[in-house]
């Protein structure tokens, strides 16, 4: 199906990482699909008891079956958000290892001047003991992303689209698209 998987590293109904994941996914020659990382805190107590909690198998199984995943993350205290990290190693528990190899894009949006690298950054370190295929640019990072948003969600600036559309293309060739 060539299906791409969207990830927002925010929770939030109005996020806007949620907005530019969704924006990148109109980018996307076939279909798309949202993950939801509403899940469990990771405690090894917990997976020793119960094993891993149906939303992170669900998320694994999601990462298996795309072709590609995009990731969206905000950037909060100079790294990514706790529920995505939470996410990462809920799925690192899983034996099939579904990172691997797998085409990954990630994009920010920011309050800040920086539009979120050095989230970015802390994410691509984390990603990489997964083996994924992570592109290295163009980097998309919408910097004072309040402003960059219309009222639809759309994103508005020429640059931030441009490179935004760039990405996606790169993204659909690594996946064989």
């Amino acid at each position: 199906m060539a299906t791409l998987l969207m990830i927002s590293g925010s929770l939030r109904a109005a996020s806007l990482n949620t907005k530019l994941v969704l924006e990148a996914g109109e980018l996307w020659p076939r279909t798309t699909e949202r993950a939801d990382l509403n899940m469990p805190l990771y405690n090894g107590d917990d997976e020793k008891a119960d094993g891993v909690p149906a939303p992170a198998q669900r998320l694994a199984e999601q990462i298996e079956a795309a072709a590609a995943v995009a990731i969206a993350t905000p950037e909060y205290n100079q790294s990514f958000p706790g529920g995505l990290k939470n996410a990462l190693d809920w799925v690192s528990r899983i034996d099939a290892k579904p990172w691997r190899d797998k085409p990954v894009a990630i994009m920010s949006a920011a309050a800040g001047r920086a539009g979120g690298a050095r989230a970015q950054y802390a994410l691509r370190l984390a990603l990489n003991s997964f083996q994924p295929r992570l592109l290295t640019g163009p980097e998309v990072m919408v910097a004072s992303a309040a402003t960059e948003f219309d009222d639809d969600g759309r994103l508005m600036g020429e640059r931030y689209k441009a490179a935004l559309a760039e990405l996606m293309a790169k993204l659909a060739k690594t996946a064989g698209l």
